[in-house]
C-alpha cells in the first residue's frame, strides 16, 4: 500500500509541477528538483531511496529507446563525422580534463578516481538537449547532432567509467563492473572494441528478431506491450555479455524506427508513438524528483565527510566551469577539422557551432552514473554532489541562456513556409503515385474513381492553402471553411452518441467504436488546423531554394513582369475571387492557385503549355513546375 501511494504521489507530483512550470518557462526537471529537495526536508514525507541499478536497468534503457524511436537512422548516418567526434572524442575530452581539474583540487583522490568523475559529467543528456533544441527551433541539422552526440556518448561514458573504477581497484560485481585483471591500453582498447561491436551486434540481432515477429503481429496493442520489452531484451544480454548495453538499445531502437513502415501498421505505429511520449514524460520528470528527495541526504553525507560543504560546492562549481568552457574548446577546432576532411557537404558555420556548443545540458545518465560509484570510493559524497551541482547547473544556465545566444547569432530554425512547400511536393508525388495506380486499376466504377481523386486533389490543396495571404475578400481558405464546418459536425454527432448512450439503447462496445472513430478524425483535424496556425502566424521570409530543381527550372525565366499584379485576370474579369495568387514567369500571366475556384494558374498551363510559374505571394520566392511537378 506504501509503494502504491508513493508511486501515485511521485506521478501526480511530476504531472501538477510540469504544467505549473511551463508558463513560468521553466525547465521541469529544475523545479522537480527543487520540489524534490524541499520535499525531502518535510518530516511527514517518507525517505526516499533511489536504487542505482533501478535508474541504470529499469529507467535508462527505455529512456534512451524512446528517444532513438524520434531519431532519423538516415540523418544519423549523413552527419556520422560530428557525431562521433562528439560522442567519443568529446566524451575523452572532457573527462580527462575534468580529471585533471578534480586532481589538483583534491589532490587525496587518486587519479582514477577522478576519470571516473569526469566520465560521469561528460556525456549530455539524449532528451534535454534535443527537447531544448526542439523547442527553441533550432536547425535541424544541429538537432540531428544533439540527438546523435546525446544517444552515443552515454556508452563511451560508462565504458571510461567502468575502466577508472577498475583501474582504481574498486570494481564489484554488485555494480556490474567486475574487474578481469590488471588495466592497460591494450585490455582498454578490447574493452572498448567488445562494448562497441557487441553492443552493436546485439541490438542488430535484437531488431531482426522483434521484426521477424512484428510481421505475424496484427493487433496493435500487442506490437505496443513487444515494443515497451524491446529495450530491456537488447540491453541485459548485452551487458551480461560485457558489451554496451546503451548501444545495443540504441541500435535497436534506431533499425525498428527506420523499419517502421515496413514492419508496423499505422494503428501500431500511432499507439507506439502515444505511449511512449506518456512514459518519456513519466520516467524523465519523476528521476529528477527522486533526486531532489535524495539531496538533502546528500548534503548530510558531504558534512559527514572529510571534506566540507562549502569546499564541495566550491569543487563542483569549477567542474561546472570546466563542462562549460571544455566542450567548445573541442568543438571548434574539430568541426575545422571535419569540414577539412568532408568536403562533400556544407561547412558549418562558427555561429551554428557556437550554438551547438552550448547545449550541452546534462541529466538522467549523469545522476545514475554518479550513484553507481562503489561505496568504497574515495570521497564518494563529494563526487555525487559534484555530479548533481554540473546537473542542475547546466539544466538552469545553459536552456535559460540557449534561445537567447541562437537569437544574438541569427541562428534559427527551418521556417514553417519551407517546410509546408516541402511537404506539399512530397505530398503531390505520393499523391501522384496513388493517382496512377488508381489509373491501372481495371474494372473501376468511375463515380468512386472520381471521389478518390477529389479526395486526393484536396489532400494536395490543404497543405497549399497554409501558404500566402487570403484573397481579396479576406475569406477563409476552403480546407479551413471545411474543418470549421466539420468540427461544428464532430460536436453535434458526439451530443447525439452520448443521447444514445444515457438512453442505453445500443451496446456500449458499439457505442465505443463510433466514438474512436470521430475521436481519431477530430485529432487529425486539430492537428492540422494547428499546423496551418503555427505557418500562418510566422512572419513572411523568402524561403531559400527548397529542392534541385528539373530542366524547366534551370531554362525558364525566374520571373516576370505580373500582366495583372492587382489579381488574377481571369477572376477579375469573371467577378471570381481566388486563395493564392501564382504568375506564370515567361509571359507574366497571374493566375489562382487550384484551391481557388477558377484553378486559372493550371488553366493557363493547359491551355499555353508554359511550364514554370512562382507565388505571387509576399515573402514567397519559390516556384513549380507542371511538367515534372517539382519544386525549385
Amino acid at each position: 500500500m506504501t509503494l502504491a501511494l508513493t508511486l501515485a504521489a511521485i506521478a501526480v507530483t511530476v504531472i501538477l509541477v510540469a504544467r505549473l512550470s511551463a508558463p513560468l518557462r521553466l525547465p521541469s526537471p529544475i523545479a522537480l528538483l527543487v520540489v524534490g529537495l524541499i520535499a525531502s526536508v518535510l518530516p511527514f514525507i517518507p525517505e526516499v531511496s533511489l536504487d542505482p541499478d533501478v535508474v541504470l536497468l529499469g529507467l535508462l534503457p527505455p529512456l534512451l529507446y524512446a528517444a532513438a524511436l524520434n531519431t532519423s537512422l538516415v540523418d544519423i548516418r549523413a552527419n556520422r563525422l560530428p557525431i562521433l567526434g562528439l560522442s567519443v572524442g568529446l566524451v575523452l575530452f572532457t573527462a580527462l580534463g575534468v580529471a585533471l581539474l578534480v586532481r589538483w583540487l583534491v589532490p587525496s583522490i587518486p587519479f582514477a578516481v577522478a576519470v571516473a568523475l569526469g566520465a560521469i559529467v561528460a556525456p549530455p543528456d539524449a532528451v534535454a538537449a534535443t527537447a531544448v533544441a526542439r523547442g527553441i527551433g533550432l536547425p535541424r541539422r544541429i538537432t540531428t547532432i544533439l540527438e546523435g552526440e546525446s544517444l552515443l556518448n552515454d556508452a563511451t561514458a560508462l565504458v571510461t567509467l567502468r575502466t577508472a573504477i577498475a583501474a582504481a581497484g574498486l570494481a564489484t560485481s554488485h555494480h556490474g563492473f567486475a574487474s578481469h585483471g590488471p588495466v592497460s591500453v591494450s585490455s582498454v582498447a578490447r574493452d572498448f572494441g567488445l562494448a562497441v561491436v557487441g553492443g552493436v551486434g546485439v541490438g542488430w540481432v535484437v531488431f531482426v528478431l522483434i521484426g521477424h515477429i512484428r510481421k505475424h503481429l496484427t493487433e496493435a496493442t500487442s506490437d505496443t506491450v513487444l515494443s515497451f520489452a524491446a529495450p530491456f531484451v537488447s540491453y541485459l544480454p548485452a551487458e551480461q555479455l560485457g558489451a554496451s548495453g546503451v548501444l545495443a538499445v540504441v541500435t535497436t531502437g534506431l533499425l525498428l524506427a527506420h523499419k517502421s513502415i515496413v514492419l508496423q501498421s499505422a494503428a501500431s505505429r500511432l499507439s507506439e508513438r502515444v505511449n511512449w511520449a506518456s512514459i518519456t514524460f513519466l520516467l524523465e520528470n519523476a528521476v529528477f524528483l527522486l533526486i531532489g528527495l535524495q539531496l538533502s541526504s546528500t548534503v548530510a553525507d558531504v558534512r559527514a565527510s572529510e571534506i566540507s560543504l562549502g569546499r564541495a560546492v566550491v569543487i563542483g562549481l569549477a567542474v561546472l566551469a570546466a563542462v562549460l568552457v571544455l566542450r567548445p574548446i573541442w568543438m571548434f577546432p574539430f568541426t575545422w577539422l571535419a569540414d577539412r576532411v568532408a568536403r562533400d557537404r556544407m561547412p558549418v558555420s562558427a555561429s551554428h557551432v557556437a550554438v551547438t556548443s552550448w547545449a550541452g545540458m546534462r541529466g538522467v545518465v549523469t545522476l545514475a552514473a554518479a550513484l553507481t560509484l562503489p561505496e568504497l570510493t574515495p570521497e564518494r559524497p563529494t563526487l555525487v554532489l559534484v555530479a548533481m551541482i554540473v546537473t542542475v547547473g547546466t539544466l538552469a544556465l545553459q536552456s535559460s541562456t540557449l534561445p537567447a545566444l541562437a537569437r544574438a547569432l541569427g541562428v534559427r530554425g527551418p521556417d514553417p513556409r519551407e517546410d509546408a512547400l516541402q511537404e506539399a511536393t512530397v505530398v503531390q508525388a505520393a499523391t501522384g503515385a496513388g493517382l496512377r495506380a488508381l489509373d491501372n486499376e481495371s474494372d473501376v466504377d468511375p463515380a468512386a474513381a472520381q471521389e478518390l481523386r477529389d479526395k486526393a486533389a484536396l489532400r494536395v490543396n490543404r497543405i497549399w492553402e497554409r501558404l500566402g495571404t487570403l484573397g481579396p475578400r479576406e475569406a477563409e481558405p476552403p480546407s479551413e471553411v471545411r474543418r470549421r464546418l466539420r468540427m461544428s459536425m464532430l460536436e453535434a454527432e458526439r451530443r447525439e452518441l452520448v443521447r444514445i448512450r444515457d438512453e442505453d439503447d445500443v451496446d456500449h462496445e458499439i457505442l465505443s467504436s463510433v466514438l474512436a472513430q470521430l475521436d481519431a478524425e477530430e485529432a487529425a483535424i486539430s492537428w492540422s488546423s494547428a499546423r496551418a496556425a503555427a505557418i500562418r502566424d510566422t512572419p513572411l521570409l523568402a524561403p531559400e531554394q527548397v529542392a534541385s530543381g528539373c530542366d524547366h527550372l534551370a531554362g525558364e525565366p525566374d520571373c516576370a513582369v505580373p500582366l495583372s499584379p492587382e489579381g488574377c485576370s481571369d477572376c477579375l474579369r469573371l467577378g471570381m475571387t481566388w486563395v493564392h495568387l501564382r504568375v506564370c514567369t515567361r509571359c507574366g500571366n497571374v493566375g489562382c492557385c487550384d484551391s481557388s475556384e477558377g484553378k486559372h494558374a493550371s488553366a493557363h498551363y493547359a491551355a499555353d503549355g508554359h511550364p514554370v510559374m512562382r507565388s505571387l505571394e509576399p515573402g514567397e520566392a519559390w516556384r513549380w513546375c507542371f511538367v515534372d511537378e517539382v519544386l525549385g
